[in-house]
């Protein structure tokens, strides 16, 4: 079956780094996009950042472009969440997600596989 695992959540000071890291197994990791998509308390679950099959397109939500960085490794079946400058509003719970098809990037119903999330909490 599909899985997709994140790790590198945790607790950082406002301005800080996380590396966030999802391995999937169980697809063929070249046939989907991959998204990070995150979700606070009390609020829905957004979108953050995208990533194409070969890694050549990468798309951001406006909030945190020019902050976070997508990326993946397609030998290991891993993407990456470079995210640097941390804020306390970008406290969250963040979840990879796998998609294949014309299913749009930044929306959560075109991504057929999840994971079960990492935590990140920035203090300010």
């Amino acid at each position: 079956q599909v899985q997709l695992v994140e790790s590198g959540g945790g607790l950082v000071q406002a301005g800080g780094s996380l590396r966030l890291s999802c391995t999937a197994s169980g697809l063929t990791f070249t046939n989907y996009r991959m998204g990070w998509f995150r979700q606070a308390p009390g609020k829905e679950r957004e979108f953050v950042a995208a990533i194409m099959r070969s890694g050549g397109n990468t798309y951001y939500a406006d909030s945190v472009k020019g902050r976070f960085t997508i990326s993946r490794d397609n030998a290991k079946n891993t993407v990456y969440l470079q995210m640097n400058s941390l804020k306390p509003e970008d406290t969250a719970v963040y979840y990879c997600a796998a998609g294949v098809g014309g299913g749009s990037y930044d929306y959560a119903g075109g991504y057929a596989h999840w994971g079960h999330g990492t935590r990140v909490t920035v203090s300010s």
